[in-house]
């Protein structure tokens, strides 16, 4: 979170895209992405965090490529990758949820300092209603807040039920700086700043094609529904979008004084 100065207030500004629908390669997509963040408020946010639900393959081989090209925003990158867990080592910013079942690789906390000297951290959480493979959400966050100094914490909940993610807004406000959900596709009008501080919005959106099916080619989805027949799914590639959520908040606290829906096309 680059601190800046406005009306006298300092201000740091953290932003949260989430690419969903694989309509480009991340190296791709992350080159489309700085380039509108360059021209945008936007471009002030030193912490850049990235839902990658659904890159090719989910091969996570592309992400020192894509920190490199969102690092050209301005931003230093925590780029989440909520669904796929990866055996082999890979870069220590690629995160998967905290809660999920125990013995499997990966991490779910991201800990960095900004250029500007502020200490921040990343949480990836995955809810349970109508999703398999999760331990409880709410105690998971509760343990791993424990130990963690950073005043400023993102977290991204990944979570397919609103009345799940909106409680979990509610349990964390005033102990983290912003709570965004993602998993669902469609950006939502809710964002706000909760009483506490924490920055909410039950779902930030997908980045990627929007004459589709939250992300794949309209027609294959359109024959499963009028059929009831199984059939392979590509990703759609017109009208692509980038959703994001701009926070800003108070560097030394933590609190959140302003969250901005955000999006931006071709």
């Amino acid at each position: 979170m680059a601190t800046e100065t406005t009306a006298g207030v300092t201000e740091s500004k953290s932003l949260h895209a989430w690419e969903a629908g694989g309509a480009r390669s991340a190296e791709a997509l992350t080159a489309w992405v700085s380039a509108r963040l360059a021209a945008h408020e936007s471009s002030l946010a030193s912490l850049l965090a990235v839902e990658g639900e659904r890159t090719p393959e989910n091969s996570l081989l592309l992400y020192d490529t894509a920190i490199q090209h969102l690092s050209l925003a301005g931003a230093q990158a925590g780029i989440l990758n909520s669904v796929a867990a990866d055996s082999q080592e890979r870069a220590r910013r690629v995160l998967r949820p905290i809660n999920m079942l125990p013995g499997l690789p990966g991490y779910g906390l991201f800990e960095g300092t900004t250029e500007s000297g502020v200490p921040y951290a990343v949480v990836d959480l995955m809810g349970r209603v109508f999703m398999n493979g999760t331990n409880d959400p709410f105690h998971a966050v509760n343990d791993l807040l424990k130990g963690i100094k950073a005043r400023v914490i993102v977290v991204d909940f990944h979570a397919e039920a609103t009345s799940e993610k909106i409680a979990m807004g509610w349990h964390l406000d005033g102990r983290v700086t912003a709570v965004l959900g993602t998993h669902t596709h469609i950006p939502t009008a809710d964002e706000r700043v909760l009483p506490g501080g924490t920055a909410y919005q039950t779902d930030v959106g997908m980045s990627g094609p929007y004459d589709s099916v939250i992300g794949v080619e309209k027609e294959l989805v359109l024959n499963r529904f009028l059929t009831g027949m199984p059939g392979k799914f590509e990703a759609a590639k017109g009208n692509p979008k980038m959703c994001a959520a701009l926070v800003s908040c108070d560097p030394v606290t933590g609190r959140a004084s302003r969250i901005q829906r955000i999006m931006l096309g071709e």
